[in-house]
This record gives C-alpha cells, structure tokens and sequence, in this order.
C-alpha cells in the first residue's frame, strides 16, 4: 500500500445525486490526479471520521470512500465536509494494485 494524500480532481457533473440529496458528497463517476485519469468501476467500503470541536463535542470531518478503478487499483479516497476558501475538497489517501489487498 503506498500513502499518498495529495489532492485530486473529480470528475465534473459525476457525483452520487443521491447522495447528494442526503447532503453527502456524491462519488464521482472517476477523477484525475497527477494528469491521469482513473474511472471508478466499484464502491468497495465507506465510512465517516469525526473530529474534536471542543468541550467533548465531535464533528463530521471526512467522509471516506474506497474504491476500484478501470485500472485494477484500489484507492482510498476522502472528502473534507468543509474545506477551506479556495482549497481542495477531494484527497487521494492511499493506493494498492488488487493483488496487495
């Protein structure tokens, strides 16, 4: 597994609708990250991470998603619930071949 966290660029007008009318971010269809392109082929997991906010109370951080490209790579990706101005909202976290996992 090679830890990566630079950010990518999903791909425009992709995202899970559906998900997005829960008020999640939507799983691009694929995205592109240092100049190549890699299409998602499968949702393998999701899952949510939480952050203090102070006086013991926690707040929705990231939301994480790994998936299978038309590759044959497994990725983790996340997505920030609130990035800052102007910054980057969509990561790549790590990435394996399928014959690591």
């Amino acid at each position: 597994m090679l830890f990566v966290s630079e950010p990518i660029t999903p791909d425009a007008l992709s995202g899970d609708l559906v998900a997005m009318a829960r008020g999640e971010p939507g799983l691009p269809g694929g995205f592109t990250w240092r100049g190549e392109h890699h299409g998602i082929v499968a949702l393998r997991a999701k899952w949510k991470s939480n952050a203090e906010a102070g006086e013991g109370r926690a707040y929705l951080r990231r939301h994480w998603f790994e998936v299978s490209t038309d590759s044959g790579m497994v990725w983790t990706l996340y997505c920030l619930r609130q990035a800052k101005k102007g910054g980057q909202r969509w990561w790549l976290y790590t990435v394996e071949s399928k014959s690591e996992g």
